[in-house]
């Protein structure tokens, strides 16, 4: 069982930045990758950004490309999400998600922090 703890949502303005984290804890912790998905009232979750453990090899979505920043502190078992520039658009639920070493999806999920971009 892997347990996440994600913190570092609010709402702010327009332009602003925000930093999420989210520390994983848990036995046999063997992580291949972790991620942050959001989820907007009424639309599907999407994948924002992810990380490889082993190497720090990242993805983007177009979205998130050249605003977002996705990192990984090792030691701590945590990964960062910078976000910079923020439009109301970023509004959403920002999840925390694990892919463990074997596993084909993510599949250990933390409770989601809230992210609001006012106008």
């Amino acid at each position: 069982q892997v347990q996440l703890v994600e913190s570092g949502g609010g709402l702010v303005q327009t332009g602003d930045s925000l930093r999420l984290s989210c520390a994983a804890s848990g036995r046999n912790l063997a992580m291949y990758a972790m991620a942050w998905f959001r989820q907007a009232p009424g639309k599907e979750r999407e994948l924002v950004s992810s990380i490889r453990w082993s190497g720090g090899s990242t993805y983007y979505d177009n979205s998130a490309k050249g605003r977002f920043t996705i990192s990984r502190d090792i030691r701590k078992n945590t990964v960062y999400l910078q976000m910079n520039s923020l439009k109301p658009e970023d509004t959403a639920v920002y999840y925390c998600a694990v892919q463990r070493v074997g596993a084909d999806r993510y599949g250990d999920w933390g409770q989601g922090t809230q992210v609001t971009v006012s106008s």
